[in-house]
C-alpha cells in the first residue's frame, strides 16, 4: 500500500484534486438541470404541436420503448463515473436473447433459462472486469473485443433463425399495453424507476458510491487512500453485464423474438445517454438524476419525431448532435470558468 509519507500526499493529492474539481461539478449539475429543462420543454412541444402525444397509450409507448437502454444506463452510470466504459453491452444484450431463443427451442423451462442467461452476464462481465483489473488493458479496447466476441457466440448459439411463441404468462408483463393499474407506466418502466432510485441512493449517499467518484477523479490517491479499486471495478463491469444478460430476456419477451442481432447499435444509445446527462467520460463528475433525463430526452425526442413521420436518419443525426453537444458544451464552459478564476487570482493563462 506504500509508506506513511505516500498515503499522506496521496490524501493531500485527493483533497487537491476533490477542490480543483469541486467547480467543475457544480457545472456538471447546472447541466444536468439544463437537460432536464430541455427535456420538460420537448414535451410541453410535443403536448403542444402533436395529436396523440400526450395520450396514456402512447407515453406507455414512448417510455417502454427506450426501457432496455435505461436499464443498461443505471449501471453504465457507476462505471463511466469510475473511469470506465463497457461498449460490449449491447452484445451482451444479443447474447443473452439468443440463449433464450437457443434453449428455448432446446425444451427448456423459461423459469430455468432465465438464471442460465444472468450467469453468462456475470461471466461476461467477469471477464470484462478481469482484463482491465487484472491484466492492466484499457477498458475500450477490452469492450471493443468483447462487443464483437459476444455478438459471435450469439451468433453460435442461434445462427440466423429467429425463435418466437413464448410463454405468454411473461410475454404479457413486458408490452406497452399492459400498464400499472391507474397509470401509463408499464411493469418494465416501474422496475426501471425502482432500480434507478436504489442507484442514485448508492452513487449519491453511501461510501460505495463517494469510492466511485474518488477513483474516476484519481484512481492512484483513491488506492493510496485505502479504496480497493480493483475489486470495485471488477463489480461494476460484473453488474453492467448481469443488466446487459438481464435486459437480453426483456427485449426478447418484448418483442417475441430471439435473434442473435437483437439490440444492434444499443452501445451507443446507452453512452449517448449517459454523456448527454452529464456524465463525465474523463470520470469522477456527474449525478444519476443527469443521466436518468438524457435517457428520457433521447427516448421522448424520438418518439416526437416518429409521430410526425421524421426518417429515422434524421432521428440517427438529432442523437449525434445531441451527444457532440453534451460532451463540448461543459468542457467549452469549465474552460471559461476556469480563465475566469486565473484572471481573478492574477495567475496566466
Amino acid at each position: 500500500m506504500g509508506t506513511a509519507a505516500e498515503t499522506r500526499e496521496a490524501a493531500d493529492a485527493a483533497r487537491s484534486g476533490k477542490g480543483r474539481a469541486g467547480r467543475v461539478r457544480s457545472l456538471a449539475l447546472r447541466w444536468d438541470t439544463a437537460v432536464g429543462v430541455l427535456l420538460v420543454a420537448v414535451i410541453v412541444v410535443g403536448l403542444g404541436s402533436t395529436d396523440g402525444f400526450g395520450s396514456g397509450e402512447n407515453l406507455a409507448f414512448a417510455f417502454n420503448d427506450i426501457v432496455e437502454v435505461a436499464l443498461i444506463a443505471l449501471p453504465m452510470t457507476l462505471l463511466v463515473v469510475a473511469g470506465q466504459v463497457d461498449l460490449s453491452v449491447a452484445s451482451m444484450l444479443g447474447l443473452g436473447s439468443a440463449l433464450t431463443g437457443a434453449l428455448w427451442n432446446a425444451g427448456w423451462a423459461f423459469e430455468t433459462i432465465v438464471p442460465v442467461v444472468l450467469l453468462a452476464g456475470v461471466a461476461g462481465g467477469l471477464l470484462n472486469g478481469w482484463l482491465v483489473t487484472r491484466v492492466g488493458l484499457p477498458s475500450l479496447a477490452v469492450t471493443i473485443g468483447t462487443l464483437a466476441l459476444y455478438r459471435g457466440l450469439a451468433s453460435v448459439a442461434l445462427g440466423s433463425d429467429a425463435v418466437t411463441d413464448f410463454p405468454g404468462t411473461y410475454a404479457r408483463w413486458t408490452v406497452d399495453t399492459t400498464t400499472v393499474p391507474g397509470t401509463f407506466l408499464t411493469y418494465p418502466v416501474l422496475l426501471f424507476a425502482v432500480l434507478a432510485v436504489i442507484t442514485a441512493v448508492v452513487l449519491h449517499a453511501t461510501g460505495f458510491g463517494r469510492s466511485l467518484f474518488a477513483i474516476g477523479a484519481q484512481e492512484e490517491a483513491a488506492y493510496f487512500a485505502g479504496i480497493r479499486v480493483k475489486r470495485i471495478k471488477l463489480l461494476l463491469f460484473v453488474v453492467t453485464g448481469l443488466f446487459a444478460s438481464f435486459t437480453g430476456v426483456l427485449f426478447t419477451l418484448r418483442y417475441g423474438s430471439a435473434r442473435a442481432d437483437n439490440g444492434l447499435g444499443f452501445e451507443m444509445l446507452v453512452i449517448a445517454s449517459v454523456l448527454l446527462g452529464g456524465i463525465d467520460f474523463d470520470g469522477g463528475k456527474g449525478t444519476l438524476f443527469g443521466a436518468v433525463a438524457g435517457v428520457l430526452l433521447i427516448g421522448v425526442l424520438k418518439n416526437l419525431l416518429t409521430l410526425n413521420d421524421i426518417a429515422n436518419e434524421v432521428q440517427v443525426i438529432v442523437t449525434g448532435l445531441l451527444l457532440v453537444a453534451s460532451v463540448l458544451t461543459p468542457r467549452v464552459i469549465a474552460a471559461v470558468v476556469e480563465r475566469r478564476h486565473r484572471r481573478a487570482a492574477g495567475t496566466p493563462s
